[in-house]
This record gives structure tokens, C-alpha cells and sequence, in this order.
């Protein structure tokens, strides 16, 4: 495996009285996979908002790809830094935010526009739909859509950043049930292909099929750390042992 594309040391964030990520020490490699599990309220999502500074951080600091932020930066007096790690990081929400007025298909091709500040290239944007198994809904507005196929524009938009990493936030959360598989088909297949990624999920057979490692949080710490196998076959704590819980028998996935 390539050498640490994403390096975090000593991560603490503070929301209010409240200290929501406390020491987090952890290095993911080019072309990893890793799978953050844990209870509600554990600091999931706020550890995956910190590593492009959507939620800033109070201590430590952030490496990707040599590129460092630490505490006390600003969007308009540290642009270009926040610049450089956010056109290297692309992140997929538990809801869609797509733009509701644009099509699909411009809804991938307007951030290369915007953030990049390349030409339109509806070819690109097409290939990325089709990647997701949605080529026949380029012309087709938000509204149209069904939740996943919504959720699966939103990975194609962040794919046409070309990003290093990709970090994906609960990415089936707000689904029906129903579906789920699509969208963890196509993270499957970003996962086959190489793509670097951080995955928060409460999909625990998603997650020992698809990750190299797994990390447990609690209460803002690192608890569990390893393999699939040794975090979900052999939990050494109460939050890694609660993930049995989620995962369904091996017979009935």
C-alpha cells in the first residue's frame, strides 16, 4: 500500500463546554479504506468535518498530502491554505445538497467550474453518471430523482474534483431501505478501484466487506483499531462490542 496521504495528530475539538474529539492520532494510506464506527454522539462526523476544516478544530493539527491545517485558521485570511486541502478532499453528506435548480449533470460540472475554474466539460460529467449507473438522467432535476439516485449524483459531483481522498458521511443515513444497495455498490466499486477513502457508516457487512481497517469511537476517543475482522470477530470494548449488534448474520446479508 502508497505511503500516508492523511496524517492526524493529536486532533481535539471543542463544541461549546463540550470537548467532542479528544487526542485523535491516526494515518490513512493511498488507496485505503477505512471504516470510523461508533455510537451516536461519538465524533464521527465532526472528525470526518475536520479534515478538509468544515468544523475547525481546537488542537493538533491535519496533513494531506503535505499540506497542513491546525487550529485558528480563517476562510478569508487562510484561503489558500483552506483552498489547497478542500480541491484535494471531496466529501459526501448524509443529506444530498444538491443544487435543486440544476440538472444532474450540472450539478457535477459546476464545482470544477467554480472551485477550478476549468470549462464545462459535459463529457466528463457524463462518464462520472455513468460510473454511478445513472447515464440516462443527466437532464434530470433533483426533484425527479429518488433518494439514492440523489445520493449517487452527489458521489459523482465529488468525483469530478478528481479528489485524493474521499470522505463519506452515513452516505445511506436517509435512505429507504430499500435503496441502500445501489449507493454501497457504487462505493463498493470506488473502493475495488483504488480510491482513498474515510467512511463513517452503521453498515457493519458493508463495512467488513469493503475496509482495510476499521476505527472505533468513543466519546471522542479511538478505542478499536484494526482489521474487520479483529474489530467486529474480537471487540475488546463495550462500543466495539455493540457493533454486533448492527451486524446482521452471516447467513441473511
Amino acid at each position: 500500500m502508497n505511503e500516508a496521504v492523511v496524517i492526524i495528530r493529536g486532533l481535539r475539538t471543542r463544541i461549546g463546554d463540550t470537548e467532542v474529539l479528544c487526542g485523535i492520532d491516526l494515518a490513512v494510506r493511498g488507496g485505503e479504506v477505512l471504516a470510523v464506527l461508533g455510537p451516536s454522539g461519538s465524533g464521527k462526523t465532526t472528525l470526518l468535518r475536520g479534515l478538509n476544516y468544515l468544523t475547525p478544530f481546537t488542537d493538533g493539527e491535519v496533513e494531506i498530502a503535505g499540506h497542513r491545517l491546525r487550529p485558528g485558521l480563517h476562510e478569508r485570511t487562510h484561503a489558500d491554505v483552506l483552498r489547497a486541502v478542500r480541491q484535494r478532499v471531496g466529501m459526501v453528506f448524509q443529506t444530498f445538497n444538491l443544487f435543486p435548480h440544476l440538472t444532474a449533470l450540472a450539478n457535477i460540472t459546476e464545482a470544477p467550474q467554480r472551485v477550478l475554474g476549468l470549462s464545462s466539460d459535459a463529457a466528463r460529467g457524463r462518464q462520472l453518471l455513468e460510473r454511478v449507473g445513472l447515464a440516462r438522467y443527466g437532464d434530470a432535476f433533483p426533484h425527479t430523482l429518488s433518494g439514492g439516485q440523489q445520493q449517487r449524483v452527489a458521489i459523482a459531483r465529488a468525483l469530478a474534483m478528481e479528489p485524493l481522498v474521499l470522505l463519506l458521511d452515513e452516505p445511506t443515513s436517509a435512505l429507504d431501505p430499500r435503496l441502500v444497495g445501489d449507493v454501497l455498490g457504487v462505493v463498493a466499486d470506488l473502493a475495488a478501484g483504488g480510491q482513498t477513502m474515510l467512511i463513517v457508516t452503521h453498515e457493519m457487512a458493508f463495512a467488513r466487506r469493503v475496509a482495510h481497517r476499521i476505527v472505533v469511537l468513543d466519546h471522542g476517543r479511538i478505542v478499536e483499531h484494526g482489521t474487520p475482522a479483529e474489530v467486529l470477530d474480537n471487540p475488546q470494548t463495550p462500543a466495539g462490542r455493540a457493533l454486533g449488534h448492527l451486524e446482521p448474520a452471516r447467513g441473511h446479508r
